[in-house]
């Protein structure tokens, strides 16, 4: 939580006494109490903690309170909500579920970069050389290739909705990340395994590339990005449009690097 946000949140609850109502049972310890006990003690909070230890309990308490779902918190007598609503009493902003965000494929970017560093590090001794920035492409597009896999009919359904060879061979949207997952794995081998990995990444990156500039900068559609797996909230756009323009860069250079 950064700074700015915690400023904007109200006082802590200190001497003050709240009661929660979690389910706890045998096959499951639902999360969202266990995080709404660790909120109010956070905020200085006495925590009253009952388990609703099985599912005749639950829907006891749930009929008694007139109320869908656990946990359920009370403060000085006056029923607070569940967890969502918790936070929004301590004037925290809600999470919109449906909310676009670049957020995960910058963690990927970021990681990668780190990997790269220290890789760099761990066998020449240097940070600041063209291996790191190598590393760092290849190791994007490992994550990201990965997370596509995680869920690949996903994954092609999003996919289809924008990429054009896709949507005129729909097989491809499934071997797509194979290809880049491949591509990855022999640039990080490098020599000529690099050499092998440059057409691969030159042919997907160049057909992804013109796809996401012919949907977002031609045609003017608003979609989101599949780069990250299907179900992702990252629209489609620079970002997106990055990730491809990688992998064409790194196509080039590692032909440029072999003939050279």
């Amino acid at each position: 939580m950064s700074i700015a946000e915690e400023l904007t949140v109200k006082d802590t609850g200190q001497g003050k006494k709240a009661v929660v109502y979690r389910m706890v049972t045998d096959e499951h310890i639902c999360p969202f109490g266990l995080k709404t006990v660790d909120l109010l003690k956070r905020k200085g909070f006495e925590v009253e903690d009952n388990w609703l230890t099985n599912r005749a309990e639950t829907d006891a308490f749930k009929d008694k309170h007139d109320v869908k779902t656990t946990p359920q918190t009370f403060i000085e007598g006056e029923r607070i909500g569940g967890f969502d609503d918790l936070r929004e009493h301590f004037g925290y902003e809600t999470k919109d579920p449906d909310k676009k965000t670049y957020t995960p494929v910058l963690v990927v970017f970021a990681v990668s970069a780190l990997l790269a560093i220290a890789a760099s590090w761990a066998t020449l001794g240097d940070i600041f050389i063209l291996r790191s920035v190598e590393w760092f492409i290849a190791f994007s597009m490992g994550m990201l290739a990965m997370l596509k896999l995680r869920d690949l009919d996903s994954f092609a359904n999003m996919f289809l909705g924008y990429d054009i060879l896709a949507r005129k061979v729909v097989r491809y949207a499934y071997a797509y990340p194979f290809g880049e997952a491949l591509a990855a794995i022999l640039m990080v081998a490098g020599g000529i395994f690099g050499l092998i990995a440059a057409p691969i990444a030159l042919f997907i990156g160049t057909i992804g590339a013109i796809s996401v500039i012919k949907a977002v900068y031609i045609d003017k559609r608003d979609l989101k990005c599949a780069c990250v797996g299907g179900g992702a909230n990252v629209p489609l756009g620079f970002i997106s449009l990055s990730e491809n323009l990688a992998m064409m860069g790194m196509g080039i250079w590692m032909i440029v690097k072999a003939v050279a």
